[in-house]
């Protein structure tokens, strides 16, 4: 069993900063780990009930035909489901560990003093970031799967996997362009899409191309560059949202409004704990522990291009 020692996790001097990438975008956008969400009772829960409608057509209904009366028939309804999925982040700390927090290794200056008053404190902390980190990670790339068992986990859909191939536009590999957004716009349009609060949701680079693709001359001719944060479109505004953390050749364009986490509460317990574990010897440990998951709603009122180049 793994725990968090004196040695291997030395204290240090100095403002307390995180590195490396932390912005969850997307889960903040649709009420994040602490606002609210859908309730769920079981693993599985409904999107959508569905049904559509027959293409229009022209009825040709003679005076005779009408006094006989017209072939009965019915439209039948569809299911769309997803799944929550089980987060977890367990910790452990040596009782030495805890008691040593004046203790400080590296530079030492004069009146310094560690910045961590509280080592469990700051590992809870951490490990509910990391989650919340994983969570935004899962919500836009993540593949759905249904458990079968108890040795099989499951996994919520993310919204880009979510999208069906009706709303989605192949790259094949090449740069984005105004007729790939078109097209994916035309056939989210088609296939019935509200376009209530929709935002394209994209990386860095992706959203470095939008900006050169959009581009146009400044007003003020002693100031350079763009940064395009909506776009007019025959359908609707985008505003364009970077996020980290999905897949560079991939562009999702989401609709907000459709979007919230889902979460399947442990009774007594909550959503998303912490919890202490039962000690055993010298060190005290627990877990955050949540089931988690996501709807979107209508998956046609979400669109993808997919196999952009990221470089």
């Amino acid at each position: 069993m793994a725990y968090e020692d004196s040695w291997a996790y030395p204290n240090y001097v100095g403002e307390l900063f995180q590195i490396g990438q932390k912005k969850t975008p997307f889960l903040n956008m649709i009420g994040g780990l602490s606002n609210g969400g859908q309730i769920s009772e079981s693993f599985e829960f409904p999107m959508i009930q569905s049904w559509a409608l027959d293409a229009g057509a022209q009825p040709a209904i003679t005076e005779a035909a009408s006094v006989t009366g017209q072939t009965e028939t019915a439209y039948a309804r569809a299911q769309t489901k997803n799944t929550v999925q089980i987060f977890q982040e367990a910790i452990n700390i040596s009782y030495k560990k805890q008691s040593t927090m004046g203790n400080l290794s590296g530079l030492n200056l004069a009146g310094g003093t560690n910045p961590v008053a509280t080592e469990k404190d700051f590992q809870i902390m951490a490990h509910l970031k990391q989650i919340a980190k994983d969570v935004d990670y899962t919500f836009l790339n993540g593949v759905q799967q249904f458990s079968t068992g108890a040795a099989v986990a499951a996994k919520t859909g993310g919204i880009a996997s979510l999208v069906p191939a009706a709303n989605t536009v192949a790259a094949g590999a090449a740069a984005i362009t105004k007729t790939m957004i078109d097209t994916v716009l035309r056939k989210m349009a088609d296939n019935g899409a509200a376009f209530n609060t929709p935002v394209i949701l994209c990386s860095m680079f992706q959203k470095q191309s939008i900006s050169t693709l959009y581009a146009v001359a400044p007003t003020d001719r002693n100031i350079g560059g763009v940064n395009i944060t909506m776009l007019e479109t025959d359908a609707t505004e985008l505003g364009i949202v970077w996020c980290p953390q999905i897949l560079a050749s991939s562009l999702v364009i989401a609709d907000i409004a459709y979007c919230s986490p889902v979460f399947c509460p442990v009774p007594g317990k909550g959503v998303l704990f912490y919890e202490d574990k039962p000690k055993v010897g010298a060190s005290e440990g627990g877990q955050i522990y949540g089931q988690i998951g996501l709807n979107v709603g209508d998956v046609n009122n979400h669109g993808l291009i997919s196999g952009l180049t990221t470089s």
